[in-house]
């Protein structure tokens, strides 16, 4: 979340009659960034305060505002699934997993929505709190799909893979509104993309901007056993929008997926969050580089990497 507001400082000037006072301006941005902590071993690391770590934006040290600890954030959380032609077998594998995952993470405080996508961005089931709309919804997807809402404009796309624009309206439309609380996106497919209106960062700003950690459940076609040109642009994708985002992504064809469900699930529900106010002038927009560190040796603090101010 960013959230800008303008203080003025009245000055008086001993200028003869009366004339207008000139005020400063100074803008004032609320920096909202959620994180993990692991220790040297990789075990998640709960039950710290905001005295155990520093921030630091563009090299300067901020104050940290806000800070909540794991169990006090509900969660809001996106499931992309790339259900374009590269992804058809795979698109039946992991159901069972996926219902696994959603009923070991979801509480009643949490919601969770499916964005089916190829040339369409296609909403099979909209925010609930448990697994079996969500999978109702894909299954109903899979017979009938021309039949679900869109989000984003009307766009017409030749080709079958929106993947960056799944990534982006996802954020803007679904989960930009949310205020309160964690917020991830899962994205199942290969990190392909042919027919996005926007293009990899702008999918990347737009969830640093409102605080969305990307997570990726990567399912990559090879053939033969031999990676394309194209199969490796998609690895790298995807490993740079989690990172990136302070998320984590994962080869479906090499891991075991229900421990990697487990890891996600493990770190939504063991993410720290804080927030700062970062002063700079009104026109400043531009890219700002964030630093989260443990003040305690051996442990490691993921988290975004920056963020875009749009400016006034």
């Amino acid at each position: 979340m960013r959230t800008a507001f303008t203080l003025a400082l009245l000055f008086c000037v001993p200028l003869a009659g009366a004339q207008e006072q000139p005020r400063i301006r100074v803008n004032v941005r609320l920096i909202n960034v959620a994180f993990t902590v692991r220790d040297a071993a990789g075990t998640l690391v709960t039950g710290l305060t905001k005295d155990d770590f520093e921030v630091l934006e563009d090299g300067i040290p901020q104050t940290i505002a806000f800070f909540a600890r794991p169990a006090e954030l509900p969660l809001t959380l996106g499931l992309l699934d790339d259900t374009s032609g590269s992804q058809d077998s795979f698109a039946k594998s992991h159901q069972r997993d996926l219902e696994a995952f959603l009923d070991s993470v979801l509480t009643a405080h949490d919601r969770a929505f499916l964005l089916c996508f190829g040339n369409h961005l296609r909403l099979a089931s909209d925010f609930v709190s448990s697994a079996a709309p969500v999978l109702d919804g894909l299954r109903r997807f899979e017979h009938r799909r021309e039949r679900f809402p869109e989000i984003g404009p009307s766009e017409y796309r030749e080709l079958g893979t929106a993947f960056y624009d799944a990534i982006y309206y996802s954020t803007t439309e679904k989960l930009a509104s949310v205020k309160n609380g964690r917020k991830a996106l899962i994205v199942f497919g290969d990190g392909e993309d042919n027919s996005s209106a926007h293009h990899m960062l702008e999918a990347i700003e737009a969830a640093q901007l409102n605080d969305v950690v990307v997570y990726g459940v990567r399912y990559t076609e090879s053939r033969h056993g031999v990676l394309t040109a194209r199969n490796k642009y998609g690895i790298s994708v995807m490993e740079r929008i989690s990172r990136d985002t302070g998320g984590a992504d994962f080869d479906a064809r090499r891991e075991d997926l229900s421990k990697s469900f487990g890891r996600i699930g493990e770190e939504l529900r063991s993410s720290y969050e804080l927030a700062y106010h970062a002063a700079s002038q009104p026109a400043s927009g531009g890219y700002h580089k964030l630093v989260v560190r443990a003040k305690r040796p051996g442990l490691v603090v993921r988290a975004k990497t920056g963020y875009v101010d749009k400016g006034d």
